[in-house]
């Protein structure tokens, strides 16, 4: 039988739930970010797991690239595009993962990609440099702005 994990990635801790093909929950547990604590829960099942998914967050590149070591098959879940709050009243950790497995199930999971553990450290700083661009852009607007509300004339701020 094929089983499917959802993890609630955290800063401390992480949230596991399996379920079956039948969607019924073989396992459900809160546990700490901690490979030594993850690891021994996850093992058992490897050979039935047909994957893992965890949620693209800030923090998700040592969870995913330790499982993948481990033999794991790893799918990141796009947050942007998963829509599972609407018209739910209730949710916490354990649905958030049972939700994650439940769509990967189903194989509706919208995947984020992977980026190989060599071409992360050249991504991250590409997209802090545009970060960081953005914001130099709007702080010199808004300092024309406060000049000309405060003026009535226009600046033009070539230095930066």
């Amino acid at each position: 039988m094929e089983l499917y994990c959802g993890i609630d990635l955290h800063s401390n801790n992480s949230v596991i739930v399996i379920i079956n093909e039948d969607d019924e929950v073989v396992y459900k547990m809160k546990h700490c970010n901690d490979l030594q604590e993850i690891l021994p829960v996850l093992l058992p099942f490897r050979n039935q797991l047909k994957g893992i998914v965890v949620e693209s967050t800030y923090n998700w590149y040592w969870l995913v690239d330790c499982l993948m070591d481990a033999g794991f098959k790893m799918h990141l879940a796009n947050p942007s595009a998963i829509k599972q709050h609407e018209g739910l009243k209730h949710t916490d950790d354990k649905s958030d993962a049972r939700f994650l497995a439940h769509v990967f199930r189903l194989g509706l999971l919208q995947e984020g990609y992977i980026c190989p553990k060599e071409q992360r450290s050249v991504r991250d700083l590409l997209r802090k440099r545009s970060q960081l661009v953005r914001q130099k852009t709007a702080n010199v607007l808004s300092i024309q702005n406060l000049f000309t509300r405060n003026t009535g004339d226009g600046i033009q701020l070539k230095e930066f």
